[in-house]
């Protein structure tokens, strides 16, 4: 395997607040990684730096995405590269239908890859498959991007553009919350279908239950104070489960 994503000794904050303190990290191609940790360690910043967020500053480190400078990048040239980031809480777009940003998106993404655009017919094609494994409704894409839905209606309408989009590396920042048993399965089986050997996830949760029946990691990392402080496999899911984060924020201290 190669390295799809290099995180080295990475530091950043927000406003005068560090929140990374030197944070190391390598995903390979084809491998899905969780991170779990207490609120406040800096999951969501990782997420958000490696999208280019600009209320987050970068103090320190390196990043390199299949051999690029990832920081130097900007927020569309990493869109463009294949990036992708599934929001906690995905942002509205009243007047603009999902099917129409999501024609947008989808032929900004070929154009930059050198290839042609997909017309009308063939894009409504490729959508319909994907909105039917996912249960969204025509209605729902025919609706402005987020407005009105439920906060489970908007998390199954982000594995539903990630599908559409097909990125190279997702990033799933707490996908599971505030969505039923039903929805997080489908987001679950989503995750399923896409996964491939040029295809990698980052993959941000609370959830034992929901990483081990649905996203099925093959790597789990626990940060701590803004750097991981342990890597492994199930057994660190089953330590949370049995005795929390308190012994991971420790390790951090110490």
């Amino acid at each position: 395997m190669s390295a799809w994503l290099e995180i080295k000794d990475l530091h950043a904050k927000v406003g005068d607040k560090p929140i990374l303190n030197g944070l190391s990290l390598t995903i390979n191609a084809g491998e899905t990684h969780v991170i779990m940790g207490p609120n406040g360690s800096g999951k969501s910043t990782l997420s958000n730096v490696l999208c280019g967020n600009p209320h987050y500053e970068v103090t320190g480190g390196s990043v390199e995405f299949k051999g690029q400078n990832l920081l130097e990048m900007s927020v569309e040239e990493r869109a463009r590269a294949g990036i992708f980031l599934a929001f906690q809480s995905p942002t509205e777009l009243p007047g603009v239908s999902m099917s129409t940003f999501m024609k947008y998106a989808l032929n900004a993404r070929r154009k930059a890859a050198g290839e042609k655009e997909l017309d009308a017919v063939s894009f409504m094609k490729r959508i319909k498959i994907r909105a039917q494994a996912l249960d969204i409704t025509d209605e729902m894409l025919k609706r402005p991007v987020n407005v009105g839905f439920s906060g489970g209606e908007k998390k199954r309408l982000e594995i539903f553009q990630m599908a559409v989009l097909e990125p190279d590396f997702c990033i799933l920042d707490e996908m599971d919350s505030g969505m039923d048993v039903d929805a997080v399965k489908v987001a679950g089986s989503g995750v399923q279908i896409m996964r491939s050997p040029e295809r990698s996830f980052l993959v941000i949760s609370h959830n034992t239950k929901f990483l081990r029946e649905q996203i099925k990691p093959d790597h789990v990392h626990i940060l701590a104070l803004g750097q991981v402080v342990a890597e492994g496999g199930a057994e660190l899911m089953d330590e949370i489960d049995r005795n929390g984060f308190a012994g991971f924020l420790k390790e951090a201290v110490a």
